[in-house]
């Protein structure tokens, strides 16, 4: 097998999650509402085959897996690659639904595997971002990362890195006071040798789990919960295994109703340069079109009608 070889682990939660994007997810699972007219991780996807050498995209979450069986046929259908849905039997965290299903992640002998946070909106400069871990030797994992304001830094992971190497060496999950502008994009590439970084932790856990220590067993009751920021990242800052891959270009969370609407226009704008045939054109005596926007095939538009896009 050819060691060069990667995966793509597209991490979406569950059902009890995003209920901060209601009442957008009352009806359709989060991860597959519609943003620019495709379901939002369809963009995740669309991203992870243009890498070459990738040979299969797993979703991992513990929705029913009923809820993402037609979405993941399709996409088979579409972009011809293996993509299959892993479902947690419980809610693992970050890190450990991965961990839980290493051997499957590991099937094939691959280099190393993409994770990506299934509720981020980028233009996913993954091939990129493999071409940055490959050079740099000892490496288990890069993050991608993106400058944010003093103010809004301290609601995500902030990252503090060497200017010349770009390591990073200190990293804080949502810090209760100023650490760094530089924040984690939810995107990581991880070196398969990561798992043994995860077996290190699953084992201690284990072992406080069935030791009884207070604060120190799982959360939901479960010893096989891990939280791949703070138990895998946090503990590597600093040790010359983990570098951040630093973007200017676009990017944003979709955790509320309304980030969708900025979500949106965004990827309608990455469509005039990448996919114009997604975009909605005026034609003679029919809608007019102002902008950049999408109308999906069975809408039917009144001919007098004006529609422009929100700048």
């Amino acid at each position: 097998m050819d060691k060069s070889m990667v995966k793509a682990i597209i991490l979406i939660g569950g059902p009890q999650k995003g209920t901060r994007f209601r009442p957008l997810s009352l009806d359709t699972p989060k991860p597959l509402f519609p943003v620019a007219g495709l379901p939002m991780i369809q963009h995740h996807i669309e991203a992870c085959t243009r890498i070459n050498n990738l040979k299969e995209i797993i979703i991992l979450g513990y929705y029913p897996t009923n809820d993402l069986a037609q979405f993941v046929s399709e996409m088979n259908q579409k972009y011809k690659i293996l993509i299959r849905y892993l479902q947690e039997f419980t809610p693992l965290g970050t890190a450990g639904g991965m961990y839980h299903f290493r051997d499957q992640v590991r099937s094939g002998n691959p280099s190393g595997f993409f994770v990506i946070h299934g509720d981020v909106c980028s233009d996913f400069p993954l091939s990129q971002m493999l071409e940055f871990h490959e050079k740099r030797p000892g490496a288990l994992i890069t993050v991608l990362g993106t400058e944010a304001t003093k103010q809004q830094s301290v609601y995500y992971g902030c990252l503090v890195c060497a200017k010349e190497t770009s390591e990073i060496t200190h990293y804080v999950e949502k810090p209760s006071t100023f650490v760094s502008t530089l924040i984690n994009c939810g995107v990581y590439f991880c070196s398969i040798d990561i798992f043994q970084i995860m077996a290190d932790v699953f084992k201690k856990k284990e072992e406080a789990f069935y030791n009884g220590e207070n604060g120190y067993g799982s959360e939901n009751g479960c010893s096989g919960s891990m939280q791949l920021e703070k138990e895998v990242l946090q503990p590597l800052s600093g040790t010359g295994k983990s570098f951040v891959y630093q973007i200017t270009d676009w990017w944003s969370q979709l955790k509320s109703a309304g980030s969708a609407i900025y979500a949106n226009r965004h990827y309608l704008q990455v469509y005039r340069n990448k996919h114009p045939e997604r975009l909605a054109k005026s034609k003679e005596n029919q809608v007019n079109i102002i902008g950049d926007v999408y109308i999906h095939p069975s809408a039917t538009v009144h001919p007098s009608a004006i529609i422009f896009s929100i700048k």
